[in-house]
């Protein structure tokens, strides 16, 4: 019987090759169509049930949360004494860091993330940064910084200590905002809808327009806190700012040249990042690498041009 169909199709075929192979690919592509849509339903299905799993477990714990406070670090905390958070000998600091001062301006900064942290019931705070110096041992600087804002019993503020945590993988300042978008992500389920960053004033620019404008990031909705750098470092750090900001507008990605260099230096420990899996929807983002701004689709695209 089958060897029969066979015979008759081969007939058929030398008869009307062109109207047979018609009908083969038709009916292929319908079968095709029939498997696929099998396929999506179990698809849909399956994420369906992990989506409503999600939220019976609540796996996002932090909800409810709608903005960002994002307080980049600069350096690590090394001392085993918290009593001694403005001293420079409690913290690891680069030959162009040790100044008269100079740890006082981060105490500065992780005040000034609690306090506009506190001000907004509906705010995370993330301190942003990585275990970038060899010589400190692994230890993060955002650890650094949750530590000494413990020490300080949060400044009076004690209800930020419940949403206040760590980005613990940026090694430079475009990572320190593109990392904690994902991280806010991972802990919400959801982009922030505004973002407020605290670093040295003197880097606003290089916030709010250079690393802002890489993201697409709606400018309506950044705001950037800035406090002053120590007397004794200010000319310098001037100098270097402006070096640092003329490299990031030839490559606002930091993806080639020095800044590149930079970061892999800044990684002595080979950590793996885990973004953006915790971030699929900027996913693109992270993989992008080029002088023009990033051409794809984003989530706050809706307000891009607010």
């Amino acid at each position: 019987m089958f060897k029969s169909l066979l015979n008759r199709l081969h007939h058929y075929f030398k008869l009307h090759p062109i109207l047979f192979c018609i009908v083969v690919l038709s009916f292929g592509i319908t079968l095709l169509i029939f498997v696929s849509s099998i396929y999506e339903n179990h698809v849909r299905a399956t994420v369906s049930y992990k989506k409503n799993d999600l939220v019976e477990n609540d796996v996002y714990p932090f909800a409810k949360m709608r903005n960002l406070v994002m307080v980049a670090g600069h350096s690590v905390y090394t001392s085993s004494d918290c009593g001694k958070v403005d001293k420079e000998d409690s913290w690891f600091l680069e030959s162009y860091q040790k100044n008269p001062g100079q740890a006082a301006t981060f105490l500065s900064h992780i005040q000034e993330g609690v306090k506009a942290a506190a001000k907004d019931d509906e705010s995370l705070l993330l301190f942003s940064g990585g275990e970038t110096r060899k010589d400190a041992g692994p230890r993060s600087e955002a650890q650094s910084y949750w530590a000494v804002a413990e020490s300080k019993g949060w400044f009076g503020k004690d209800d930020v200590r419940s949403r206040a945590l760590t980005e613990e993988h940026a090694r430079d300042s475009f990572e320190n905002l593109l990392f904690s978008v994902c991280r806010f992500r991972e802990l919400t389920g959801s982009y922030p809808q505004n973002i407020t960053v605290v670093s040295y004033d003197f880097k606003e620019e290089r916030f709010a327009h250079l690393h802002r404008s890489a993201m697409g990031f709606p400018e309506s909705r950044f705001f950037y806190l800035g406090t002053p750098a120590s007397l004794s470092s200010k000319e310098g750090a001037l100098k270097g700012e402006a070096m640092v900001r003329s490299q990031f507008q030839e490559d606002p990605y930091g993806c080639v040249g020095s800044l590149w260099r930079k970061k892999l230096k800044r990684d002595p420990f080979h950590r793996t990042i885990p973004y953006p899996n915790g971030c699929p929807e900027i996913g693109g983002l992270f993989r992008y690498c080029g002088s023009a701004p990033f051409p794809g689709s984003l989530p706050w695209d809706y307000t891009r041009l607010a």
